[in-house]
């Protein structure tokens, strides 16, 4: 029988340290950053809408917990943008508190238009992140593309970012995305890649894997759509021999599945979904016979 997200949340209740054991005890898996050789686990959290609450210590909490008990199962790479509400303003207040700062691979945006407004959003970025450097900074869907990657290369030349890329997260951006992969040096790029959305998978993935770019995907679950998608349904039988109890873990297994992705970045706003989802990133992934029993099982519901 599958495993429902309800079902881990009380699994999680009644044995949360037997499970986190059983989770150490094999590694995450881990690829690297191209441009530099830096190894990240292949799993992280995005803040898009689950991190977009009130910045109070009551709605704070299960957030808190959740990307402590991230980082106690290996995970690094946290995503954000100052266009994401409170995110921002919310992660900062949990990095101060938890003191976890120098355990994460920070990532965050920039969706201004021209030089002196991009450097203002930067620096409020890193003000409400309580920061004082970012490891990666992106220019959120292409909005003013080369002047942004301009400022965002004069910021890792003076060292207050390690990383410099562009996100999308629409099929109606691949276009672009592949002409400035094409013509613009990059340490990474994100994404909308999921089971039920391959369109990345055709051209801009393999470009990335070709020019050494660094892949992180969004969206891997479709805003919820392939949830509702296979609600009722039972894991086919490709879940069992890949380890899979959930459909989130069938979903991100699938996505890892791509060699050429670096890490997902699906939204975690509980701890129990950081245990089921960074399972996902342990044991076997699908060979391409198996991937291709996958998209034709989701193709069918």
């Amino acid at each position: 029988m599958p495993v429902s997200r309800r079902a881990v949340i009380a699994a999680a209740a009644l044995a949360p340290l037997a499970r986190r054991a059983a989770f150490a005890a094999e590694p995450l898996i881990r690829r690297p950053i191209p441009s530099s050789g830096e190894i990240l686990p292949a799993i992280g959290i995005g803040t898009s809408r689950r991190y977009e609450v009130e910045p109070t210590p009551d709605r704070i909490a299960p957030l808190k917990e959740a990307v402590q008990t991230f980082v106690s199962l290996g995970g690094t790479v946290i995503d954000t943008a100052p266009s994401y509400g409170t995110a921002e303003e919310v992660l900062g207040a949990i990095l101060a508190e938890t003191g976890l700062r120098q355990k994460i691979f920070l990532a965050s945006k920039v969706d201004t238009t021209g030089r002196d407004e991009t450097l203002k959003e930067f620096e409020r970025s890193l003000k409400r992140l309580k920061v004082e450097t970012l490891d990666l900074v992106a220019v959120h869907n292409l909005i003013d593309v080369t002047e942004n990657l301009g400022v965002l290369r004069d910021l890792k030349a003076a060292k207050r970012i390690r990383y410099v890329g562009v996100t999308v997260w629409r099929d109606n951006q691949l276009d672009a995305l592949e002409a400035v992969m094409k013509r613009e040096s990059l340490d990474f790029i994100q994404v909308n890649y999921a089971i039920d959305n391959r369109a990345a998978a055709e051209r801009v993935i393999p470009l990335a894997a070709e020019r050494g770019m660094a892949v992180m995907t969004n969206v891997p679950f479709g805003r919820d759509r392939l949830f509702k998608a296979v609600q009722g349904k039972e894991l086919p039988p490709v879940a069992k021999d890949l380890g899979c109890t959930s459909w989130p873990q069938v979903f991100l297994k699938y996505v890892l599945g791509n060699p050429a992705v670096t890490c997902p970045i699906p939204g975690m706003a509980k701890a129990a979904y950081v245990e089921d989802n960074l399972a996902a990133a342990r044991g076997k992934l699908p060979d391409a016979a198996q991937r291709k029993q996958m998209e034709a099982f989701i193709d069918a519901v």
